[in-house]
């Protein structure tokens, strides 16, 4: 049996808040409780699993130790008695961590994070997308399944690269991920275990604090998945990439990258492409880059 994810719950405060799950940063929703959207995460990663998913909550907000599995139905129910927990600093994955909730304190009123209710089954979350989507693949025990080609060839390799993610080492899991990428290249471009290991290395940059590769990477695979006709996987490397975009702060290199999201972007909310829907995002998108525009007129 694997062993239980690390989740570390942090109280809300000047430059703290929020929660990461095996190293790995956890936004909270606007509004709700940050044991809520760990716990949604959670379910989702069970479901995504096929499995319960068994979890040790370090909940430095109240002070405990909280052995938790969370159920295919949403359920969760404590494995052993919750006991006092030892303080520890906040995991740094990589050189530039993204922040929880862009940057502000997550809502906290000091619950236990085993408290809140869990997810019902009538109502199961969203399915997650983009560096969402790679992030649950990586944190559930099953990794090779999540691959739409069963990673036949690479499940070992792709095992020791999420043990590394989950334990925050992403300049190993970097290494282990090109690695694995350049013995995988005799399959094909377009092969599904080499997207998926493309993926991981785009989510890997993106942790190491390498948003613009990490960009450049999910762009790439936006454009393989357009040639094989898959726009719904498309535009989840659409949203890594604007995610990563986000992070790019030279406004000469956010401009190039932003040219080539916005056309990819454009094509797949034309007629009732997947981005359709997402009208205000990309309306985000273009005001962003106005701003880096202006900024790189400005020589900034």
């Amino acid at each position: 049996m694997a062993a239980p994810i690390e989740i570390l719950v942090l109280p809300a405060g000047p430059g703290g808040g929020g929660a990461f799950i095996g190293g790995v940063p956890v936004a909270a929703v606007e509004g709700e409780e940050i044991q809520r959207t760990v716990l949604a995460r959670l379910h989702r990663m069970a479901l995504a699993a096929g499995h319960p998913v068994r979890v040790t909550i370090h909940d430095e907000r109240v002070g405990r130790v909280i052995p938790l599995q969370v159920n295919l139905d949403g359920s969760s129910l404590l494995t052993a008695e919750p006991v006092p927990a030892t303080q520890r600093p906040a995991p740094e994955p990589g050189r530039e961590q993204p922040a929880p909730n862009g940057g502000q304190p997550a809502p906290n009123r000091g619950q236990p994070i085993a408290s809140a209710p869990a997810q019902t089954p009538h109502a199961p979350p969203a399915a997650p997308s983009g560096f969402d989507a790679v992030a649950e693949a990586v944190l559930a025990d099953d990794t090779g399944s999540a691959s739409p080609g069963g990673l036949s060839y690479f499940t070992e390799p792709l095992a020791r690269i999420s043990e590394a993610v989950r334990g925050g080492r992403v300049e190993e899991a970097a290494h282990l991920a090109d690695h694995a990428t350049s013995q995988a290249e005799r399959l094909g471009p377009d092969h599904p275990d080499v997207m998926w290991l493309g993926e991981l290395s785009a989510y890997i940059a993106y942790l190491s604090g390498e948003p613009a590769r990490a960009c450049h990477l999910s762009l790439g695979l936006a454009r393989a998945r357009r040639r094989q006709q898959d726009p719904e996987a498309a535009y989840g490397n659409v949203q890594s990439a604007a995610t990563a975009w986000r992070a790019v702060r030279d406004p000469r290199q956010g401009l190039s990258l932003g040219g080539e999201l916005i056309d990819l972007w454009d094509g797949l909310a034309a007629g009732n492409g997947p981005a359709a829907d997402d009208a205000e995002q990309l309306r985000s998108a273009r005001a962003r880059m106005d701003r880096l525009a202006a900024r790189a007129a400005d020589g900034g």
